[in-house]
């Protein structure tokens, strides 16, 4: 047979051999593929979803701003005052810092011999190395360049991922055209973790062998890069035959380079890593100065503009805040005596959190988060301000009970009940002094935190419409809440910020702002990338924000809130108790509004409770804030009047005067009050003075005892 034949023999057999290798496929199958070219229609639809995805990944390179790299890896996030002043700094992950000539050649060269040979030669990415590890097992880890690592340290998860992958890839293209090699070589070295929360080849240096980053051996500069592989592997600290193994790679990584020889290398290995060992690292961390602010602002960050707290801290951000740092160090100050904070017999020390906002703006002027004399005092620490959950007790009257009776047309001088009462067959409330007043205005009421007044309105006025109202003041309320304890606190949970953003409208003609913390936040090169998320709602009209006003004026003048109140400030506000397990006290004038709540943070402990009510307790920590506070305010005077001084009826003597004024003989020590007095604006008030006479003594005596 001729070649010819033969050929053709060959192209016959390989043709049947390929029909019947696609004779399962069906007829109609094989037709529809020829007629249409399908082959084709999905090369074009492959090649069309690799442009598509190499599209998207570019794209997402290119809107990382790469140029604020170096920047954003050594500036410190700023926390910016309200007057534009740096309140705080915030270290994240940041050490010590070298420039490129300070770092030594031993130290430059392990890396690029050990982690990028062809650093200096290749753009970014080594391609060959890159492939060979997406290829691998379907492991993806391996084959970064040194410039892909620091793209993925800066910018990446470290999730091994295609995906993230090629975002490192697209990343250290875009960095390789903005960096110079010994740019990025030295934001590498200065970036990397080396363990133990060492952040930096200089503070790795003090950490392992007790020294600055110059003066390190060739050994001891080569452990230290070896190290990067894994630092809980190959710590000294940890292991010294697994960091002596790893040593040893890593030189003879730069003898293959031809950075030493092979004699330099022998003697380098030679030396005993375990008697080189020292550690005189003092940490770059700095206690914040206002950690429970910052704390709030990280959450706030987080929460409402997406950010991540390790952006927060490790980005080099100004964040612009509405902290005023005279009111912030003022409430600081009030939380640094161990004397106001109660402390039950196993030792523990009750909490309390406060927040100060600027009602007009919604801004927080100041938050206290925790106790620093109970051991809370870092930026981690939980933030009892912001994030508790706690019964309200009486301070939701005004927002579910009384603010709507007023919305519906009831005068704040209406005539109300406090008299014995059965609710639902078994339920009998008390009062908080064991007594009933008989018939009043609501306003006293209101000011004297009287329970059954309070159960009958929000009754009438319908527990379903007052909760709707609550829900406009911020309080998170359900169905389940249209029962008559909702009332007095009962099943709801709430903290400072929350209470403080629903009085804001009381202070506000009626306005609610939404609280905030930040109002702007800038990148590393000053550009505004967030901005304040803020709106207003009108919960309530005007002229029933200045009736509650006027009613809550009388809490400070002639109610619970007396033993509050500072010397020479006028505030209107509430206060109310949990039984004994949680006290707040809220106070406001037109330019700020205080909330603080008190409390154990489980009470769960039968000794984990509060003595007396926040007459007492709340009351001293809430009276201290404030004297500090209020100086920085404008002073704007309330425009309303207080009910009581319309009425005649003289204010009580807070806490802070009653002893004195009493042992000097001006307050009368049948009625309490000073002078001659006036006209009760009824009967049962002139019996609600007695009873505060008659109690004041051994409230002041309990109220003594407590810092005795």
């Amino acid at each position: 047979m001729d070649n010819g034949n033969f050929r053709r023999s060959q192209l016959q057999a390989e043709n049947k051999l390929s029909k019947n290798k696609y004779k399962f496929i069906p007829k109609p199958i094989k037709r529809i593929w020829k007629k249409y070219n399908l082959s084709r229609v999905l090369l074009l639809a492959i090649t069309i979803f690799l442009i598509l995805v190499t599209g998207y990944l570019y794209f997402l390179s290119k809107v990382t701003n790469v140029s604020i790299l170096e920047q954003s890896l050594y500036q410190q996030t700023q926390i910016i005052d309200n007057k534009g002043q740096v309140a705080d700094k915030l270290s994240g992950d940041k050490g010590s810092t070298l420039t490129y000539n300070e770092i030594p050649d031993n130290v430059k060269n392990a890396v690029v011999a050990t982690e990028d040979r062809t650093f200096y030669t290749n753009h970014g990415v080594n391609y060959t190395r890159t492939i060979l590890a997406m290829l691998t097992a379907g492991h993806f880890g391996g084959g970064s360049t040194i410039t892909q690592q620091l793209a993925k340290n800066s910018y990446l998860s470290q999730a091994q991922t295609i995906d993230r992958k090629a975002r490192e890839i697209f990343l250290a293209l875009q960095i390789t055209k903005k960096y110079s090699k010994d740019d990025i070589l030295t934001m590498y070295l200065n970036s990397n973790g080396y363990g133990n929360g060492v952040i930096g080849i200089q503070d790795a240096s003090h950490k392992y062998f007790a020294k600055d980053a110059a003066n390190l051996t060739l050994g001891e500069a080569a452990t230290l890069v070896g190290m990067l592989k894994g630092p809980a592997i190959y710590n000294p600290i940890y292991s010294i035959a697994n960091a002596t193994n790893r040593r040893d790679t890593v030189i003879s990584n730069m003898v293959v380079a031809g950075y030493i020889n092979q004699a330099t290398a022998e003697e380098a290995k030679s030396e005993n890593l375990g008697s080189e060992v020292k550690d005189d690292y003092a940490s770059q961390e700095k206690n914040p100065k206002y950690p429970s602010y910052d704390n709030a602002v990280i959450a706030e960050a987080e929460k409402t503009y997406g950010l991540s707290s390790s952006d927060v801290l490790n980005s080099g951000y100004k964040i612009y805040t509405g902290m005023n740092q005279a009111m912030q160090s003022g409430l600081q100050e009030s939380y640094s005596s161990s004397s106001a904070f109660p402390v039950a017999d196993d030792g523990v020390m009750a909490q309390s959190g406060t927040v100060a906002l600027d009602p007009k703006t919604g801004e927080a002027l100041a938050v206290m988060g925790n106790s620093p004399v109970a051991g809370y005092s870092s930026l981690t620490d939980f933030n009892f301000a912001m994030n508790a959950k706690r019964s309200p007790g009486s301070v939701i009257k005004p927002l579910i009970v009384y603010a709507p009776a007023i919305e519906a047309g009831w005068a704040i001088d209406k005539t109300v009940h406090d008299v014995p009462t059965t609710y639902d067959g078994n339920w009998s409330p008390q009062n908080a002094d064991g007594n009933f007043h008989g018939d009043m205005p609501m306003y006293q009421a209101l000011a004297n935190s009287y329970n059954i007044p309070a159960i009958n309105t929000y009754k009438e006025i319908g527990p379903s419409t007052g909760n709707a109202l609550g829900k406009k003041f911020g309080l998170n309320l359900t169905s389940e809440n249209n029962v008559l304890p909702t009332s007095l606190g009962a099943g709801v949970e709430t903290n400072p910020w929350q209470i403080a953003q629903a009085y804001q409208v009381f202070a506000n003609g009626g306005l609610m702002e939404t609280a905030h913390l930040i109002t702007k936040i800038e990148d590393a090169s000053g550009r505004t990338i967030k901005t304040a998320k803020v709106n207003q709602i009108q919960v309530i009209n005007v002229d029933s924000a200045n009736k509650m006003t006027q009613m809550m004026l009388g809490t400070y003048s002639n109610g619970t809130g007396a033993w509050a109140g500072p010397k020479d400030y006028t505030l209107a506000g509430k206060t109310g108790t949990n039984e004994d397990i949680d006290q707040w006290v809220v106070g406001y004038t037109p330019d700020i509004v205080m909330a603080e709540w008190l409390g154990f943070s489980n009470p769960q402990p039968v000794d984990h409770r509060l003595d007396g009510t926040s007459e007492i307790q709340a009351s001293y920590i809430f009276r201290t804030s404030a004297s500090y506070i209020l100086p920085y305010t404008k002073g704007t005077k309330f425009t309303v009047d207080n009910p009581y001084v319309t009425a005649n009826i003289p204010p009580i003597y807070p806490a802070w005067t009653y002893l004195r004024q009493f042992q000097d003989g001006i307050v009368n020590s049948e009625e309490g009050t000073s002078g001659t007095g006036g006209n009760q604006a009824t009967s049962s008030s002139s019996s609600a003075s007695k009873t505060f006479t008659d109690d004041v003594k051994n409230i002041w005596n309990k109220f003594t005892n407590l810092f005795k």
